[in-house]
């Protein structure tokens, strides 16, 4: 399986599985150049970067969320845009205007953060509803609709949220139709105590560092796209996939379990997995991986998961250890 697999994939105009992985592990060095010991995170925004996918990134103010993000773009040399989400920012802000010119009589189109390759939506959850929603039909559709007409997006196109706990201040939940739209929820943590000693040596002097070189460009994440397209996921991987969405929606501890777009995400993330490794072809192992990167902020417990201190981590932890894992040739 696995040479017939890599011999198809080098056939068929796209990249070499082992290519790609090379790829992952350059812009993975170039990243942490600034950003010490968060390689799982940095793992998990390339996959979302090769399936296509968005990247909500949570977790407390100060651990390098942001950095994080910019030093990506810079990683692969795309267009980046920074939108720092306050109460004030409007929609228009997000995808742009149209304004009437007196003097030519014509209406000119002014562009949004949102035509970019990347956009770091800074701080998304502290941005009113309204705005927050401004950025639904890009992140589906890859397009925005401005007085009716509809401009396409750059490819690629990436959208990287970052947002605090919601029990901080000044922060609006983010609907279930907005976190459905998001391939991974990343939560960065703590650093360790070694890595933590690393960070303050780097920033001990004052000075600004320089910014990073590019080591891919924008063709080299299409083709990185193009590669995923040819990962197999074969037909027991997939009803694996289906089992775990489908136990979600029965578990006594969720109120809305995991929609069909969920598992859409969890079949491409395991499939970005498979190509991290350097494979072209799916196994459980991917799913498990990406389970809980994926599923979980799709999960709303109910009242009796909130009494029994239930967690949607838990929850799918729960799932996954009752959903039997299937035997895969090659594996």
């Amino acid at each position: 399986m696995n040479e017939n697999a890599n011999t198809s994939a080098q056939t068929d105009g796209s990249p070499a599985p082992g290519a790609v992985s090379d790829l992952f592990s350059a812009i993975k060095r170039n990243i942490a150049k600034v950003i010490v010991g968060k390689d799982e995170a940095a793992d998990l925004l390339l996959i979302c970067l090769a399936t296509g996918g968005h990247a909500l990134i949570e977790d407390v103010p100060g651990l390098g969320k942001t950095s994080m993000v910019a030093a990506l773009a810079a990683s692969v040399d795309c267009s980046f845009q920074r939108v720092q989400f306050t109460p004030d920012v409007l929609p228009s802000d997000v995808t742009g205007f149209t304004m009437y010119h007196p003097v030519t009589g014509e209406e000119k189109f002014y562009q949004g953060a949102v035509m970019c390759n990347i956009l770091l939506a800074d701080e998304l959850n502290r941005t009113s509803p309204k705005t927050q929603s401004a950025l639904l039909q890009a992140m589906q559709e890859g397009a925005v609709t401005v007085d009716g007409v509809t401009r396409v997006l750059p490819r690629p196109f990436m959208v990287c949220a970052t947002q605090n706990p919601v029990e901080h201040a000044g922060t609006y939940p983010l609907p279930e139709a907005q976190l459905d739209r998001f391939l991974m929820r990343i939560g960065m943590g703590y650093p360790s105590r070694t890595d933590e000693a690393a960070i303050l040596a780097r920033n001990r002097g004052g000075a600004v560092r320089a910014p990073l070189s590019p080591v891919a460009n924008a063709g080299d994440v299409l083709s990185m796209q193009t590669a995923l397209d040819h990962v197999l996921c074969s037909a027991p991987v997939v009803a694996y996939i289906v089992d775990i969405v489908q136990r979600t929606r029965k578990h006594e501890g969720v109120s809305l379990g995991v929609s069909p777009r969920g598992a859409i995400a969890l079949m491409r993330a395991s499939m970005g997995h498979a190509l991290l490794k350097g494979r072209n072809y799916t196994i459980p192992d991917d799913v498990q991986a990406m389970a809980n990167h994926t599923l979980c902020h799709r999960l709303i417990p109910n009242i009796h998961a909130y009494t029994q201190s239930q967690s949607a981590e838990q929850i799918l932890a729960d799932v996954l250890r009752l959903v039997p894992v299937p035997v895969v040739a090659g594996t």
